[in-house]
């Protein structure tokens, strides 16, 4: 089992959570983003910095993922993949992507980068918050028990 993240837009306050599990249990946990990521020293934690290039970090994490890893993403398409390769994609806000809800996502985000690109103001998303964190350090949580019974 391995801990992959989607760096590039993961928030700092989730990758102290993932440092602290990948500590505490002795998973591997590599980040992978376009530019230098710090990781604190540990033997099990690393950084990888891919090349410059639209979906770079996400198509490496496709080719390195096994199945029953885990996927730290907010990016659905990496999510899909993710699932495809029967791993687990788990977003920063706390939100398991499956089998099951993976389709709905990825038909609302094309439907949204269609009204952004006719010019349609679609928002962003919430301001990342404390509830957030706490739903993400949560499924962490049950994720990690599940997967020491293994």
């Amino acid at each position: 089992m391995h801990i992959w993240v989607d760096a590039d837009a993961c928030p700092n306050v989730i990758k102290d959570i993932l440092f602290r599990a990948a500590r505490r249990t002795g998973l591997p946990l590599t980040l992978v983003a376009n530019q230098p990521v710090r990781v604190p020293p540990g033997p099990t934690i690393r950084s990888i910095q891919v090349a410059p290039g639209f979906d770079a970090a996400d198509n490496w994490i496709v080719a390195q993922v096994q199945p029953g890893d885990l996927v730290i993403t907010a990016d659905i398409p990496l999510a899909a993949a993710a699932i495809d390769q029967q791993a687990d994609a788990l977003n920063p806000r706390g939100e398991f992507y499956t089998k099951a809800n993976i389709g709905q996502r990825l038909t609302m985000r094309n439907f949204m980068d269609q009204l952004r690109s006719t010019g349609v103001d679609t928002g962003g998303p919430a301001a990342f918050n404390q509830r957030d964190r706490q739903a993400f350090a949560n499924q962490l949580d049950r994720w990690l028990a599940r997967h020491r019974q293994r």
